[in-house]
């Protein structure tokens, strides 16, 4: 059977020699124009090292701010009406920062550099930048105004059974700003990924979280849960903020255009292919549709007894952490494989594509486990004070263990979608599979939810984004990234089996410990220990390629 390259540390045997030493070529554009590209595997390993360091923190502090959240306000009313209020900016992160803008600004941008090398007339970079940047900041402070006009209307459409739909409406007002500050944020952090600058963009969610926390800890006593909204709306300022020196300082590098007419694209297109319309609707439909698994999870549960939400608010915000970290090297390696695909090279974008794949399918395989086994003593250890009772840890733990049987879909999803819009190329396969996915969980979700409650929102959230990996997968093909999905199916098997088995040897270590954390503890320990041992028994390329890597790197260091 043929294999999958393996996720190797070392450096990138298909980049071209500059790119790996950082030695100028002979025909190459002049250094001070443009850096050389980075697309070695040291490069990429610090970046993604560095992007998870700071996700962890930004992710750590949003752990911080829900046991805040869940401290002063528990599992009520007020907590129900700020969740349905944090929709808008759960549904501008995914649209402006995480997925949509990114999606088709990312390869606009490494489309913009690799005709930089040409050395135009005018810079490609200034020019895109001149083109978009005013209209989109229109459209971001046009949006927030419509929000903030429409939210008791939006409040009445998100949730109709909602016991306090006025402080809702308050909330929503205060969340709609991100609309603005999320756009301006997602435009910046794109640019920077682009230009494979990745510490500014990773700080986002830090300042994000840390505004809310102070908030929270500043404003709960006299403006109670408004006071989570009014630190959304200063953490999106913040976001901007930690983002734009870093930005200005790549827009004022000098550029120095070469004499004589410019060489053809290496795209071959013409400028106005950077930001088709066409291409900026099927980026955007597909991030809307994602993200309105939520907007349906929140629908159905409003008719359900209070407390229902943030149930299954704590328990996806839990579950996910896995994912996160999983597509940081997914997130760091998007601008190189539109980079190479934008110069013409499909086999090293190809090669990328799946060692992306497995290694994010090996890591939240190991989280999935992980959550699954601990889920009890890990939902009372992190929230399980003040207003959350022992009853609201039982809730959201075994609606936790549900959300995860989706983990592998939803990394799936974000790691093809990368691949699927980085050719810069209008594509209708995300946007299909995304439709087909919603629909499947909205079917589930009304059929469930009357007998199995939350439980049964969970598992069509589950359902429906498994559907939709699976559907992008099969779309995978020569006007994307010609991966050998079988190859890689066939190690995503081994690893999910592997994953199945350290999970009830984990949960089993776990019952039979009393207290929370040293429960935790032992838990992750024997699912981790399993995890790596099962798949080295069954012979899960991972591993393998790590044992070859810290070989190397032994023999390098005697």
């Amino acid at each position: 059977m043929t294999t999958v390259p393996p996720p190797e540390v070392a450096p990138d045997p298909d980049a071209p020699p500059a790119a790996v030493t950082g030695a100028p070529s002979v025909t190459a554009a002049p250094a001070a124009r443009e850096p050389a590209e980075k697309t070695g595997g040291s490069f990429l390993a610090k970046a993604a090292l560095v992007t998870a360091v700071l996700s962890v923190a930004g992710s750590l502090l949003g752990l911080v701010r829900d046991q805040a959240l869940a401290h002063f306000f528990g599992a009520g009313t007020d907590t129900d009406a700020f969740l349905v209020a944090w929709t808008v900016p759960e549904l501008a992160a995914t649209l402006l920062i995480e997925d949509g803008l990114a999606f088709f600004l990312v390869p606009a941008f490494s489309l913009a550099l690799a005709r930089r090398a040409d050395g135009p007339l005018l810079d490609p970079v200034r020019e895109l930048v001149r083109a978009s940047l005013p209209r989109m900041t229109l459209c971001f402070a046009g949006t927030a105004v419509l929000l903030i006009a429409a939210a008791p209307h939006l409040v009445a459409v998100l949730a109709p059974g909602l016991p306090d739909p006025q402080l809702a409406v308050d909330c929503t007002r205060l969340t709609a700003t991100c609309a603005l500050t999320f756009g301006l944020a997602g435009y910046c952090s794109a640019a920077l990924r682009a230009h494979q600058r990745f510490v500014a963009p990773a700080t986002v969610y830090v300042a994000y979280n840390a505004a809310i926390i102070t908030a929270l800890f500043a404003l709960a006593v006299p403006l109670g849960v408004r006071a989570a909204a009014a630190g959304v709306a200063v953490g999106g300022a913040l976001m901007v903020v930690v983002q734009a020196p870093s930005l200005w300082r790549q827009l004022r590098r000098p550029y120095r255009p070469e004499t004589g007419p410019a060489p053809a694209s290496p795209a071959g297109g013409s400028s106005d292919r950077t930001l088709q319309t066409a291409i900026i609707w099927t980026v955007l439909l597909f991030a809307l549709c994602r993200q309105s698994q939520v907007l349906i999870e929140r629908f159905l549960a409003s008719s359900l007894p209070a407390g229902a939400i943030s149930h299954l608010n704590y328990a996806q915000k839990v579950a996910q952490m896995p994912m996160v970290l999983s597509l940081m090297l997914c997130t760091v390696t998007f601008p190189v494989v539109a980079r190479a695909l934008a110069k013409g090279e499909t086999e090293r974008a190809r090669k990328r594509v799946e060692r992306d794949i497995v290694l994010a399918g090996c890591m939240v395989l190991l989280g999935a486990a992980a959550v699954v086994a601990a889920a009890p003593p890990l939902i009372e250890l992190l929230f399980q004070r003040g207003a959350f009772t022992a009853q609201d840890t039982a809730a959201t733990a075994s609606v936790m263990r549900v959300y995860a049987l989706g983990l592998l879909g939803h990394t799936l999803v974000g790691a093809l979608a990368r691949a699927h819009f980085s050719v810069a190329r209008t594509t209708w396969i995300p946007l299909y599979a995304m439709v087909v996915g919603v629909v499947a969980t909205a079917g589930i979700g009304f059929l469930t939810v009357g007998t199995w409650g939350v439980h049964g929102i969970a598992a069509a959230n589950a359902t429906g984004i498994c559907v939709t990996a699976v559907l992008l997968l099969r779309g995978m093909g020569p006007r994307t990234v010609p991966i050998r999905t079988r190859a890689v199916v066939g190690q995503l098997g081994r690893l999910a089996v592997a994953a199945a088995g350290a999970a009830v040897l984990g949960a089993a270590c776990a019952r039979r410990v009393a207290q929370p954390a040293p429960a935790v503890l032992a838990s992750f320990t024997a699912v981790t220990v399993s995890f790596v041992l099962l798949g080295l028994l069954l012979g899960a390329q991972p591993w393998a390629s790590v044992l070859r890597s810290v070989s190397r790197k032994l023999r390098h260091v005697r």
